[in-house]
């Protein structure tokens, strides 16, 4: 007699990890920051054409502490800088962030000195969309490798001041 004989068909076994990431990755709550020509193509994603609530993202989130990702979608001027790091330490923890397109990720043309060469200098990115302007398949792209992510992480690791894991 197997195990499968002796379980009734209404109890499932899994592990806790599987259940939490999930549950996290199924459930992404994205605290949209649009700063620049990016942003337009960010709101086109979450748009009936491209459907994000497939993915479970279907609402932006109005405040950061009830969102969970912040998608940094265009170019941030050094004066704007301390209010994308406040919003991010208002985020909960865990917390995941999308850098999208070129202006995001590395300062784009913008080579002065009002302009930040790359958000990951003030906030940790996980995922970096490039472009300029991204299209939304690529916004869709990098949540999906997000997803990847959260599902590979674990519920047991330690985590540094940022809520990403510590080696």
């Amino acid at each position: 007699m197997g195990i499968e004989e002796k379980i009734p068909d209404s109890i499932i076994l899994t592990t806790v990890n599987k259940m939490v990431n999930w549950s996290r990755k199924y459930s992404i709550w994205p605290l949209g920051f649009g700063l620049a020509c990016c942003a337009i193509e960010m709101m086109s994603t979450f748009a009936s054409h491209f459907d994000l609530a497939r993915f479970g993202m279907e609402v932006m989130r109005p405040s950061p502490r009830q969102a969970d990702l912040m998608i940094v979608a265009g170019r941030v001027s050094m004066k704007m800088a301390p209010v994308v790091r406040t919003l991010y330490e208002q985020m909960p923890n865990p917390k995941w962030v999308i850098a999208m397109g070129s202006c995001a990720s590395c300062g784009g043309v913008f080579n002065n000195y009002a302009v930040l060469q790359g958000v990951d200098r003030i906030i940790p990115v996980d995922i970096y969309v490039p472009g300029c302007p991204p299209r939304p398949e690529q916004l869709i792209d990098g949540i999906i490798k997000l997803q990847d992510k959260i599902d590979k992480s674990s519920v047991k690791d330690k985590h540094d001041e940022w809520g990403r894991k510590s080696v």
